[in-house]
Formats: structure tokens, sequence, C-alpha cells
């Protein structure tokens, strides 16, 4: 993101696995997750995500871009939110820990907070 504005720093804990697989964007490239957010952002948006996952200790640092925009009020009562995509500057270990933590529930066809 080197010369880039981002727009935020976004903080996201995640406690439990369905919660997890609901906002899980395995899908794009590099992975990416939902976070439910009332703040505006485009698609594009450069931000920071500080992602939290069930016992961790210590957040993930991700370098992210916005992909997905659930608006306020969006059909079939959506969490209003955003998708980012983990960049390809970031090392792999969020993807990596969120998907040891899915294991088998990835080929789920149960619907996500995107799709």
């Amino acid at each position: 993101m080197t010369g880039e504005a981002r727009k935020g720093i976004i903080a996201f804990s995640i406690t439990d696995r369905g919660a997890l697989y609901s906002s899980y964007m395995q899908y794009v490239q590099n992975g990416g997750v939902f976070v439910p957010t009332a703040r505006s952002y485009n698609i594009g948006d450069k931000v920071f995500v500080l992602l939290k996952l069930m016992d961790d200790t210590v957040p993930h640092p991700i370098e992210a871009e916005v992909v997905w925009i659930t608006p306020p009020g969006a059909q079939g009562n959506k969490t209003p939110g955003v998708g980012v995509q983990f960049s390809d500057g970031n090392d792999g270990s969020a993807k990596n820990s969120i998907e040891q933590h899915l294991g088998g529930v990835l080929q789920s066809e149960r619907p996500t907070q995107t799709m």
C-alpha cells in the first residue's frame, strides 16, 4: 500500500466458528473477510484490519482492499458492512489460521454474509 491513502483501521474480532464461517471470503484471491460496519467505504478503498480470531492472543495485522459492500437496508435484511480482500503483501498467516479453524466446513453450502 505504499504511496496510497488508507481509509482507516478496522479492528474486528471473531469469537466463534459460525461467525468465522459467515465472515470468511474464501473465493477471493488471498482470502478476505466481511466486516460489519456502519462506516462508509467505496470499492477499492485501502484499509488496515486488525483481525482477532477466537482464542488468538494477538490480532493479525492485515493490509486489505474493499471488494464488497453491503449497504444499510440491503435486501434480505443483510448486515451492513464491507468485504475486504487480503493484499498480496500479507504473509498469509491470517488466511491460513482462518482455514485451519474452519477445516472441512469450508465446503459447506450454508450462506455467508456475502454469498
